[in-house]
């Protein structure tokens, strides 16, 4: 009788040897089941490092962001190694923009699908990977990956590398042409830069709001503020807290007279940012 494979034992298994989803489906049904016996069998098809290197931390590595010649969509894919050392080779980096590129030819849904995509004929992304592991002979993996789909007619995509591939930023303008092209640098310079948590204030989370509401009347009433003010003073703070924390209201790190908002305003007085990501190493 055949046994059941679920996706969570799959994914268990993954984890436990950074084998590629498919490999460890594979192994897991060779095994009838059985993690050892997957492990097992998966060191037999040639994988021995990656269980060996499972605990290991991977915190090097590179970030690439790109996006499509129409600049209509863009990804962002860290690939992380142990150390310096690996993530400055070039196959390594050549390693990372092959998966950036599939990403950006599939824009699947997400970490997962990224890894089960055909890297070629014969592997999948995470097959590579865990083959790569083997050759380079420390912990690398597809560490995350992230997004961006805009329609034709409805705005672009603008990517930015950072401090030689130590971080990545896309963003997304709601006006598509050329004449905006330099304004979608200069705004994801500034997330590289000044790494806001969200859009503008209504993005933020209602937890991160409450906390800094919270802590906002604690130090007033610390400072020994009338009990009659300490909302309002909570609330000022708070709105200073949006202005130094969300994109939309930052001041623009190349002309501090003004807000990214006003400076995009500037180049067009419709133009804005409707969405970005940011992904960094460690």
């Amino acid at each position: 009788m055949e046994v059941k494979i679920s996706a969570a034992d799959v994914k268990k298994l993954r984890d436990m040897t950074g084998a590629g989803m498919m490999d460890c489906k594979k192994a897991l049904k060779e095994a009838n089941g059985d993690f050892d016996g997957a492990i097992e069998f998966l060191r037999k098809k040639g994988q021995k490092l990656s269980d060996k290197r499972a605990d290991r931390e991977a915190k090097e590595g590179v970030v690439i962001a790109i996006t499509s010649e129409n600049r209509n969509n863009g990804v962002i894919v860290r690939l992380s190694c142990e150390t310096d050392f690996v993530a400055k080779t070039e196959s390594f980096v050549d390693l990372a923009k092959s998966i950036a590129n599939i990403a950006l030819k599939n824009l699947p849904a997400d970490k997962d699908a990224l890894l089960e995509l055909s890297f070629d004929d014969s592997l999948t992304v995470g097959a590579k990977v865990t083959e790569q592991l083997g050759v380079i002979g420390e912990k690398i993996e597809v560490a995350e990956f992230a997004k961006i789909e805009t329609a034709a007619g409805e705005g672009q995509v603008l990517p930015y590398i950072h401090m030689g591939h130590k971080a990545g930023v896309l963003v997304a303008l709601n006006l598509e042409g050329p004449d905006k092209i330099q304004a979608g640098k200069d705004v994801a310079m500034q997330v590289a830069a000044m790494k806001p948590i969200a859009l503008d204030a209504d993005d933020v989370a209602q937890d991160i709001k409450d906390k800094e509401l919270r802590i906002g009347m604690e130090m007033a009433q610390a400072e020994g503020k009338p009990e009659a003010m300490l909302e309002r003073i909570a609330t000022g703070r708070l709105n200073k807290f949006f202005k130094e924390n969300t994109l939309l209201n930052q001041i623009f790190v190349k002309d501090n007279k003004k807000t990214v908002a006003a400076y995009l305003q500037s180049i067009d007085k419709n133009l804005t940012v409707t969405s970005f990501k940011h992904v960094t190493l460690g």
